[in-house]
């Protein structure tokens, strides 16, 4: 189990496991969801020595983005729909815990119930495309 709570913050080696944690768990995300294969893309921003940086799930309909940038609420995924790939800026933000990273069907939920992207437990795709 990754310590999603150990800082990133001027430790390199904790944020390359982080990035790399995180680029995993999102590609199991993508799954989850069942996403169209080019209807998203997975980027990491390492940041500055002093911040984790990001790494993104960006949909052409919903943005997932996990950070260490709400560790003091507990929380560290941000969730929000968009309009296409370059719609960085997106709807009103949703934010979740990053333990939510150790329960990909959850965190599939949480997605879904926010943006409607994905699969619905009934089987139904919405926004897929």
């Amino acid at each position: 189990m990754f310590d999603w709570t150990k800082s990133c913050s001027y430790d390199d080696a904790q944020k390359r496991r982080f990035h790399a944690t995180a680029r995993s768990r999102l590609k199991q995300l993508a799954a989850a969801l069942r996403l169209p294969p080019g209807t998203f893309e997975i980027r990491s921003n390492r940041g500055g020595i002093a911040v984790s940086g990001e790494v993104t799930l960006h949909h052409d309909r919903a943005y997932v983005q996990v950070g260490q940038f709400g560790l003091s609420s507990g929380h560290g995924i941000l969730i929000r729909t968009c309009d296409g790939r370059r719609d960085y800026t997106g709807g009103a933000n949703h934010f979740a815990a990053l333990s939510l990273l150790d329960d990909i069907p959850a965190l599939a939920a949480t997605v879904h119930a926010i943006t409607g992207v994905g699969q619905t437990a009934t089987g139904t795709v919405a926004h897929a495309a």
